[in-house]
């Protein structure tokens, strides 16, 4: 009987494998996260978070749960825009928990300045199997992480669990321009910029290699969109940041 295989990068390996040979490359890549997002984002990654955010409108009292989240990008702009909600009109601070299956870059992500009055914590946890009980997060979100996880299917069920009813789950997500002049240019940049970089500025071709081709086997908008509404979630769209090179794609716990 053959194993089952999945797809890392262009190559198809045993399931069991695709976990550790992804720790393997963040654990490698952990201290130029930001530097590698920059490159594979032509450095628009942060504009990207930002329109997340305004999108989630975080509120105060809240609880985000940020998987994926090891640099504490989107957390970080969780808690500031809903305590800036608070000082207009009052509430509970507002929390993040920030989840990550690396420890290497969750350790990354601590900045003491940064982090300084903000509800933050962090936990190593896999999004396949969250260490969390049903119905306790006001919002989910995960960036640039969806399609390292084995079991796609798996996580977003798990996002839905911990959802409380009427909670909004995030995803943003590098993706597939949708017209053919902007997907060869794009490739062109991927596929002999990118991993030349990453030799250059983090001395990890192979990793950067992955990255770009793992971004070519994650499913297509509408693809994905499905698979979230297969989750049990409701309202499911997406939208598409520069031209497609990423889209931001979210539903509701109702």
């Amino acid at each position: 009987m053959s194993k089952k295989t999945i797809d890392f990068g262009y190559d198809d390996i045993p399931e069991e494998q695709k976990q550790s040979r992804v720790r393997e490359v963040f654990d490698s890549v952990a201290s130029n996260y930001d530097l590698m997002n920059d490159a594979m984002s032509l450095g628009i990654h942060r504009v990207w978070k930002d329109l997340t955010i305004t999108k989630v409108n975080p509120q105060p009292g809240e609880l985000l749960v940020d998987v994926a989240g090891g640099t504490g990008d989107l957390a970080r702009r969780f808690v500031t825009r809903a305590n800036e909600a608070r000082i207009r009109r009052g509430g509970e601070p507002a929390r993040a928990l920030i989840c990550d299956i690396n420890a290497e870059m969750l350790l990354a992500g601590i900045d003491p300045d940064r982090d300084k009055d903000m509800a933050l914590k962090r936990v190593c946890a896999n999004a396949e199997k969250m260490p969390l009980p049903e119905n306790v997060a006001d919002a989910v979100t995960i960036a640039f992480g969806i399609r390292n996880v084995t079991h796609r299917h798996k996580a977003l069920s798990e996002f839905y669990r911990i959802l409380k009813p009427g909670g909004r789950l995030y995803v943003l997500e590098f993706s597939t321009p949708p017209t053919k002049a902007l997907r060869s240019i794009y490739d062109a940049y991927s596929f002999n910029v990118i991993p030349k970089l990453g030799g250059v500025l983090a001395g990890d071709a192979d990793s950067y290699q992955y990255l770009v081709e793992s971004i070519r086997r994650f499913p297509k908008q509408d693809a994905f969109a499905d698979m979230i509404k297969q989750a049990g979630f409701a309202r499911v769209g997406w939208q598409d940041y520069s031209g497609g090179i990423a889209a931001l794609h979210w539903g509701w716990k109702v």
